[in-house]
């Protein structure tokens, strides 16, 4: 069975909206990029039969015979992005390919996971955003963002690197969202558009009641329909032409001669050769957004429009396309095979600060068995681990939770209005999709989560939202019924993924990636080689509190003769820091965290961190950095506290970046600090 019948069958499967819902999602998680047009083509081409490209890399169908001679046509693209520069250091900066329909376009991008489309392949990449922990060092930084502000990263590190990758001037870049549906409604760039297009393959596959009818999927409406413009200039006179247009606020189906076409149009003005053109534009929410959405009973409406257009007799059933969301990664050849697969696994994980039960389960899960015997979970919720001789205690503590939001308030129209737990950097979650998440009895399983969008504003001068609200597309009474309250958790969708060379990028590295790095260092240790009592723990509620740790250092903390916190140091090593401060350059090796807003480490400890690092051939950086650790909250017991971490850039973003020499390095450390004496 061919990917594309099992990809229909599979939507056949579902009710009729849903089945219409999940065939506009295929296609709008379709890549047709602008400069791309040939690839497009021959992956549309192998998933529909019948149908022939031209050199603007139109699709196109002709079906039936005679007159009336009628074109039906949809655009596949939407403005986008094409790599301007490579700069020395590895980064790519972007022109705009084409005018964007929303004013907010270009920072929807910021800190969102990309795609440069190379001759070669597909590069995955992230554009860069200021760490979230150093918001005062971006105060001033409250205007909307351009596109010359948007920098790429694509774990590269040099000019040298981004070639080898593949990556030239002119390769385009797009979004890399999710297929995603909720409720009603598919939802991604230019739903209504690819709709659109889903509803004139689908008039494709029937013969019309009379006449000739070809259908064009087109390419470059983001310069005027000048793919279609080129198609029908082959075609010569027609009787009718009909397009399905962008969405808009509202419906929009209009007629029009081609001389009074509106500039959108303009490269068809004057050379539409037809007795007829109209256009529908569907209703869609949040248009010209990275959310836009559009529901089954809109896409059906524009569905029977194009077959009345194209002279059928019926409306058939949207098609779906093949579609692949699975995540396929090769086994690593270097040695850091096993330490990527456990952070891609616990980094995708939902967990926000009083909501971590997933998380706290996958930690016992991964225990060796000498440590899960030994494990507990305290009344806060903290897994602790006790191993070694009751003397000279000390502890090293890793945090399982994440910044996310909890519902505040439901209105009316269903509308949820969010609060923040942690330190999120609002503009990076604002027209993301979004999981509103049920919290469950340890004794039952976790409900699947509500699947929403973050709300979009429609304009702005400033950068920040402000306040955030979610929508899943339900009313008050809907949400009620389904168990939604106030207090309960929100999170974005989520991917880890693996970058060039050694670096990784996940939403949740801080702190999935100390997590790693502590389950690494457990797993190595042998229990009867340690020499004094060593608490391993994995806290809750740090975002926003320190409320794990400070309950764990109520009970032990004064038994403690030190405390190391495995936590992220949030490195100036990005385009948008400062080198002046708190520089830790990626796969430089791990880091002692010196100096933060809540501790710092004395000399004598430094030392001691420094001294072993040496005496096992570990590679260490020192370095201040902004934010605290949960050391902190134990250290007022008596324990000095101590930083050991990684280098992490855009923290607290949805697509922070690690290097996964230094987490390996930081194992180490961890494990040799547990055994020294």
């Amino acid at each position: 069975m061919s990917r594309f019948l099992t990809a229909s069958l599979l939507c056949l499967a579902l009710p009729l909206g849903a089945q219409t819902s999940a065939a506009v999602a295929s296609w709008i998680h379709l890549d047709a990029v602008p400069g791309t047009e040939a690839s497009t083509a021959k992956h549309l081409m192998a998933a529909l039969p019948g149908w022939r490209t031209d050199q603007w890399g139109n699709v196109i169908k002709t079906v039936g015979r005679g007159t009336p001679r009628r074109v039906v046509a949809c655009a596949l693209d939407y403005s986008a992005f094409v790599v301007s520069q490579i700069t020395d250091a590895g980064y790519l900066r972007l022109r705009r390919s084409g005018v964007p329909s929303h004013p907010l376009w270009n920072q929807f991008q910021e800190a969102q996971r990309i795609a440069v489309f190379t001759a070669t392949g597909r590069v995955p990449g992230v554009v860069a955003v200021a760490n979230g922990h150093f918001a005062r060092q971006h105060a001033g930084d409250t205007t909307v963002v351009t596109a010359d502000q948007l920098w790429v990263d694509i774990g590269a590190s040099s000019r040298a690197e981004v070639e080898t990758l593949g990556v030239a001037l002119l390769d385009p870049v797009m979004p890399d969202r999710p297929l995603w549906t909720f409720g009603a409604f598919a939802t991604g760039p230019a739903a209504g558009a690819r709709a659109g297009c889903a509803a004139v393959a689908a008039a494709a596959t029937q013969v019309p009641a009379s006449g000739e009818t070809t259908f064009i999927l087109s390419t470059q409406r983001i310069f005027g329909w000048v793919g279609l413009s080129a198609a029908l200039a082959q075609l010569g006179a027609v009787d009718q032409v009909a397009l399905a247009d962008a969405g808009r606020l509202a419906r929009s189906v209009s007629r029009a001669g081609s001389a009074r076409l509106p500039q959108p149009f303009r490269a068809l003005v004057g050379r539409v050769r037809a007795d007829s053109l109209s256009v529908f534009a569907p209703a869609v929410r949040w248009p010209g957004s990275t959310v836009e959405s559009v529901d089954s009973a809109e896409a059906g409406t524009l569905a029977a429009w194009v077959a009345t257009a194209a002279g059928l007799d019926h409306t058939p059933s949207l098609i779906a396309l093949p579609t692949d969301t699975a995540r396929h990664l090769a086994p690593r050849r270097d040695a850091y095979n096993a330490l990527e697969r456990e952070f891609l696994e616990l980094g995708d994980i939902h967990a926000v600060a009083g909501h971590e039960r997933p998380m706290r389960d996958a930690v016992l899960a991964r225990l060796p068995k000498w440590a899960r015997d030994k494990s507990q979970v305290d009344s806060a919720g903290n897994i602790i681990v006790t191993a070694g001789p009751d003397r000279d205690a000390i502890a090293m503590i890793a945090h399982v939770d994440e910044v996310g939001f909890e519902v505040d308030s439901i209105l009316a129209d269903g509308r949820v209005t969010l609060r923040v737990r942690g330190g999120a950097v609002l503009p990076s979650w604002e027209g993301v999709p979004a999981y509103l998440h049920f919290d469950a009895p340890a004794s039952a399983p976790a409900s699947a989560p509500l699947r929403g969008v973050f709300v979009p504003r429609d304009s702005a001068r400033l950068k920040s939202p402000g306040k955030l609200q979610a929508w899943f597309g339900m009313d008050s009474a809907q949400l009620v019924a389904r168990g939604v309250r106030s207090g309960l958790s929100l999170t974005a969708y989520k991917r880890a993924d693996r970058l060039a060379g050694t670096r990784v990028t996940g939403r949740s590295s801080d702190d999935r990636t100390g997590v790693s790095a502590l389950l690494t260092a457990v797993a190595s240790i042998n229990p009867a080689a340690l020499t004094r009592r060593v608490y391993f723990v994995w806290t809750v509620q740090e975002e926003g509190g320190l409320n794990g740790a400070r309950a764990f250092g109520n009970r032990y903390g004064a038994s403690l003769q030190r405390v190391y916190a495995v936590d992220t140091f949030v490195s100036a090593d990005s385009p948008m820091e400062s080198p002046h401060f708190a520089l830790a350059p990626l796969g430089a090796g791990a880091v002692l965290r010196g100096l933060d807003d809540g501790s710092l480490a004395p000399r004598t400890e430094r030392e001691r961190v420094m001294r072993v690092a040496r005496a096992n051939g570990i590679p260490l950086q020192v370095g201040t950095t902004f934010g605290s650790t949960d050391a902190s909250a134990v250290s007022p017991w008596g324990p000095p506290a101590v930083g050991l971490s990684w280098p992490g850039r855009y923290s607290h973003g949805p697509a922070e970046v690690f290097d996964l020499r230094d987490v390996a390095s930081l194992a180490r450390l961890v494990a040799a600090l547990a055994l020294a004496p």
